[in-house]
């Protein structure tokens, strides 16, 4: 019933992989985000089977799903790290990846991220993909200072259409990252005469959530060609950094076939002769979890019926931000001749957004039942908050027949552990 081999029904129960959601939610209690290992490790293998014989780099993304447990586990399977801040960075490095497999993005990166990158174990990272001429021109101070070379990569903008939502396309004209593909020759010559630059790769990311292999494929043409010139104005280009943007199946879509994206990069990029990276991040974390939660009230209106969550748009913001959509399917297996009636699912957060579905045809839901919002393995947890001093929800990550708890839920006094009182406030005095 959910589409997902690692959460399925058992003797009336939803379950991940050999846990019920139910002895989870007795023990850690709701809301959780529940992780399946077997289903990191299946996503991870299977794109590393259909890239077999390329010089691969897997630098997953950080930015959709930053838990340790996920990092740790993904460092085991041999991945490395695209990260886009400081922070990113520090994590990947905790949990065991090497900075030599890490790649660092992003627009925004401050002098102190430069340095902290360049000093990162012996060698510093495996590449920064610069976003901008002021951001080359800091980037080579900073390494400069440190009296080093770093490779680089410049982001190059080749202005296609990912069609994808609005918020998720990057690799348009219009949108904030990157070089636009016209001045790529101009940049890769700035960046050869500042000191403590090495000019070694191209990167390119279109967008995230995509279905349709038509964009990839206009783009690798383009990072060929332009590889190609780089090379014949004397630039030693050896690492062609293809981003991420493979899309999953949240309720209808046809997610792109894996090994025909695979064969996309061995015609267009393997004859560059190049150590390829990539950047998946959804499509390796997004179906390996989900959201549990529990049916605080169900409210009948004149209209309409709500189910209203302990889960709230803090634990999960892609519907308000993203107007996604999640399945829903209740714990309990429901009666397969039970009418659907339609109802809006929302959450306690004060604000009319904090909804998860609406006229969503569910079975029979009743208050006190436990409902399991499915792929919530990406972008969830990491852009979660604690708005309305609603605690993070934890992380839970299952193995088999065991689960742990990776991270545990906040107390009142965790949340309020950074604030100061004013030296002269009442507070204080007291």
């Amino acid at each position: 019933m959910t589409g997902l081999p690692w959460f399925a029904y058992r003797d009336g129960q939803l379950c991940a992989e050999g846990v019920p959601l139910t002895k989870i939610a007795a023990e850690v209690g709701t809301p959780a985000y529940v992780y399946s290992r077997a289903a990191l490790d299946d996503r991870y293998k299977t794109l590393a089977e259909a890239f077999a014989g390329l010089p691969v780099l897997i630098a997953y993304a950080v930015k959709a799903n930053a838990s340790l447990a996920v990092l740790r586990r993904f460092g085991e399977l041999g991945a490395g790290a695209d990260v886009v801040s400081g922070g990113e960075l520090q994590l990947a490095v905790k949990a065991g990846i090497a900075p030599g497999r890490i790649i660092f993005a992003g627009v925004g990166k401050t002098r102190e991220e430069m340095a902290l990158a360049i000093k990162a174990g012996n060698t510093g990272i495996a590449q920064f993909n610069v976003e901008s001429e002021p951001e080359l021109q800091a980037l080579s101070d900073v390494a400069q200072s440190l009296g080093v070379q770093v490779p680089v990569a410049i982001r190059i903008n080749p202005d296609v259409d990912a069609k994808t939502h609005k918020k998720i396309t990057t690799g348009k004209a219009e949108n904030k990252f990157g070089i636009p593909h016209s001045r790529a020759l101009d940049v890769y010559a700035e960046g050869a005469r500042l000191p403590g630059l090495k000019m070694t790769g191209v990167h390119v990311h279109i967008g995230s959530q995509l279905t349709d292999l038509t964009p990839f494929a206009e783009t690798f043409e383009r990072v060929a060609d332009l590889v190609k010139s780089l090379r014949a104005a004397g630039h030693d280009i050896r690492r062609v950094d293809l981003g991420g943007g493979l899309g999953i199946q949240y309720n209808d879509e046809t997610p792109p076939d894996v090994r025909a994206y695979a064969d996309l990069v061995r015609k267009h990029i393997a004859p560059l002769g190049c150590e390829i990276a990539l950047e998946p991040g959804r499509f390796l974390v997004g179906n390996a979890g989900l959201l549990l939660t529990r049916v605080t009230f169900v409210k009948r209106a004149e209209e309409k019926t709500f189910l209203i969550l302990d889960a709230g748009m803090n634990d999960l913001v892609r519907p308000a931000m993203y107007e996604a959509y999640h399945r829903i399917v209740p714990v309990k297996a429901p009666n397969p001749d039970a009418p659907l009636m339609p109802v809006d699912i929302v959450g306690p957060v004060c604000e009319t957004g904090d909804t998860f579905a609406q006229a969503r045809p569910m079975p029979p839901v009743e208050q006190g039942d436990f409902l399991a919002i499915l792929s919530a393995g990406a972008y969830s947890s990491s852009m979660a908050s604690m708005y309305n001093a609603r605690p993070l929800a934890p992380e839970v990550m299952v193995h088999g027949d065991r689960f742990a708890i990776t991270r545990r839920r906040p107390s009142i006094e965790d949340m309020t552990a950074l604030e100061i009182a004013p030296a002269w406030s009442s507070e204080a005095k007291a």
